[in-house]
């Protein structure tokens, strides 16, 4: 969810208004209004919504996988962390492609160089993508991504939407008629926006034909493992699951639980969205990467850092040539020497899924609980409770 989000910020400042006057309010969803305070109603179980299985087109031994963004401003994590799933998974080409040429400005940190551009892509593949991923970008309305994404849908792709990547899909026209899910903030948004679309709340994923969406910005991690179920099966996707230390991906999910509300969480969003902010200079934190770094846990640090309210990321390395990831992304080195920034973070070792817990952990050591419990609550990350 990138923060330049107008609907978003828009639902953040009521919080923090409510906070500062003292009662709650909120614009997102029933678990935002004001209400006496409640335990919220347990959510009901979820059937298994499996990704469609993968069926090979065009001769083709594997599946052909884009992760798409526009370099104006696309969502790190979402677009991240889908790219370092599925190459560890070794279950087809997964290309890394940007709108145009040249680098890609990540939000709400870091630079990308991407592997090709749409272009690019389409002189290559011709018959379309099997699947494309799509994350939160900045501008929704991109018109090179938006005739991108119809025409990949008109070739029969599967498109996956990462958080409000479904905007873009909403945006673009392919979601009419279909069931999707997206970032609890934008929830009334959507639904004024896009009422020919059946939004669905209490999904960390939603499956609906060619058309997948999932919620927040964590929910990346159990959208991809979904989308390696369906391409290779049930045993590779726990095995990868394993891996990079992710619990299960299941679609079961509370949505509501992250919308502001006194006495709940409005204090959390108010620290990260606004009071840290007003209240604090922003420190730079410089991101130690090197030719191989877990990029997920790379996206993870740097992003849960700058969510902060109270510092902002940068990747450091040796010199400024791309750095390549674990698996082959390459990342652009914002600063070459360490003393450039303020403080200088390690990467969390060990699985990668499971850096953000490292990193919020971190967060509350250095800023503070509320601080970590406010970027869980902006991730909608169901493994951190403040």
């Amino acid at each position: 969810m990138l923060r330049s989000s107008t609907a978003r910020n828009r639902v953040l400042l009521l919080a923090a208004a409510s906070l500062i006057v003292g009662c709650g309010s909120g614009a997102t969803g029933r678990s935002a209004q004001s209400q006496p305070d409640q335990q919220a109603a347990p959510v009901a179980p979820v059937a298994s919504e499996p990704i469609p299985a993968y069926h090979a087109r065009f001769g083709r031994q594997h599946p052909v996988i884009a992760i798409v963004g526009v370099n104006s401003g696309t969502e790190l994590t979402d677009y991240v962390i889908p790219y370092g799933i599925l190459r560890r998974a070794n279950l087809g080409e997964v290309i890394a492609v940007a709108t145009r040429p040249g680098a890609m400005t990540m939000r709400p940190a870091l630079h990308i160089q991407p592997q090709a551009t749409i272009a690019d892509f389409d002189a290559r593949f011709p018959d379309g993508a099997d699947y494309v991923v799509v994350p939160a970008v900045v501008q929704q309305n991109d018109p090179a991504l938006l005739n991108w994404v119809k025409q990949q849908a008109a070739k029969g792709g599967t498109l996956v939407s990462i958080c409000d990547g479904a905007l873009v899909l909403a945006n673009s026209g392919v979601l009419d008629g279909h069931r999707a899910t997206a970032h609890w903030a934008t929830a009334d948004y959507r639904r004024k926006h896009y009422p020919q679309v059946n939004w669905i709340d209490d999904r960390r994923y939603v499956a609906d034909g060619r058309i997948v969406s999932s919620a927040g910005i964590s929910a990346a991690i159990p959208t991809s493992l979904a989308l390696v179920e369906a391409i290779a099966g049930r045993e590779r996707a726990a095995m990868v699951a394993a891996q990079v230390g992710a619990p299960d991906w299941s679609p079961a999910h509370d949505s509501h639980r992250f919308a502001p509300k006194f006495g709940r969480n409005l204090q959390a969003f108010a620290a990260t969205q606004y009071l840290n902010g007003w209240l604090h200079k922003s420190k730079s934190i410089g991101v130690a990467v090197v030719p191989g770094a877990d990029e997920i846990a790379v996206a993870l640090t740097a992003d849960a850092y700058t969510r902060t309210g109270r510092a902002k990321a940068y990747a450091i390395g040796t010199s400024g040539a791309p750095i390549l990831t674990l698996h082959g992304l390459a990342l652009l080195p914002d600063r070459t020497d360490p003393k450039s920034v303020e403080r200088v973070v390690a990467l969390a070792t060990g699985k990668s899924a499971m850096a953000l817990d490292w990193v919020l952990a971190e967060i509350a050591r250095l800023y503070g609980e509320q601080t970590a419990y406010g970027v869980a609550l902006d991730f909608e990350y169901p493994g951190y409770h403040g």
